[in-house]
């Protein structure tokens, strides 16, 4: 099965059934918050933008908001709040070989899923919703220098603490999401064999990036505790047969 037609038919149709079971003539929104797994753009603010703004692979990137907002199957409309370079904090972009960051930069996780909220606020008290679930993907943090909101030449990799610390964060969206009566869907990193995390490192001129073993135990810790601290939350292992699409890191997204 190409990648495409396993993104659809293992994220998409699965979370459009999920919803069809129960409210069969609904049009419930998708919500959906993350980083480039989710939304190909990087944000503007006030006239500046991380990266200058650029998009994944200059505009012929298919995130996966993308490809839900493309498919026919899903009940409502989908709501987009992630940013490309996203981690689960709010951070400052510091660019390659700069001793300073900012002024552009990136929300954090729970702001992108406040606005996601706030954008189906239902009159008239707009202290209700009309979303069911929100798909929170994988995050930037701790898998390359330019994730933490400090000069490149001043961060260093992730530490247990530190790994940990991101998970928490994670954990804490989806709580706040089931708090508001809304499932929270999570993805898995994709395997370390099927990225080419240098080749991302030397394309983009980063000081560090994550090492296999870094990786692999980020992965799998993150993927345990949201299972047992998550148990209404839903996983989606959509990457199992992930492929870049050349530079590394993002997925490719070949015609069915």
């Amino acid at each position: 099965m190409k990648l495409r037609q396993f993104f659809i038919a293992g994220c998409v149709f699965l979370v459009a059934q999920t919803a069809l079971a129960q409210t069969p003539a609904s049009q419930e929104p998708l919500l959906i918050i993350g980083a480039s797994f989710a939304e190909g753009k990087t944000p503007f603010n006030n006239g500046t933008a991380p990266l200058g703004g650029i998009a994944a692979e200059f505009g012929r990137y298919l995130s996966l908001g993308q490809a839900l907002t493309r498919n026919h199957k899903l009940p409502g409309l989908v709501i987009n709040e992630a940013q490309a370079g996203a981690s689960t904090f709010a951070r400052f972009a510091c660019a390659t070989g700069s001793p300073t960051c900012g002024p552009a930069s990136w929300d954090s996780y729970q702001t992108q899923f406040d606005r996601a909220v706030r954008r189906v606020a239902l009159p008239p008290s707009f202290t209700s919703h009309s979303a069911k679930y929100v798909v929170i993907t994988v995050a930037n943090d701790c898998l390359h220098a330019d994730a933490f909101g400090v000069p490149q030449t001043a961060s260093k990799p992730c530490t247990v603490n530190d790994m940990n610390a991101s998970v928490d964060r994670m954990i804490a969206v989806g709580k706040s999401a089931l708090s508001k009566g809304i499932t929270p869907i999570f993805d898995v990193y994709p395997a370390y064999e099927s990225l080419d995390l240098p080749l991302f490192k030397s394309l983009h001129g980063l000081q560090w990036v994550i090492s296999e073993w870094e990786y692999k135990h980020f992965r799998e810790m993150q993927r345990a505790r949201i299972r047992a601290e998550l148990p209404g939350a839903i996983e989606l292992d959509i990457w199992q047969q992930f492929s870049h699409n050349g530079d590394g890191l993002h997925p490719a997204t070949k015609a069915v």
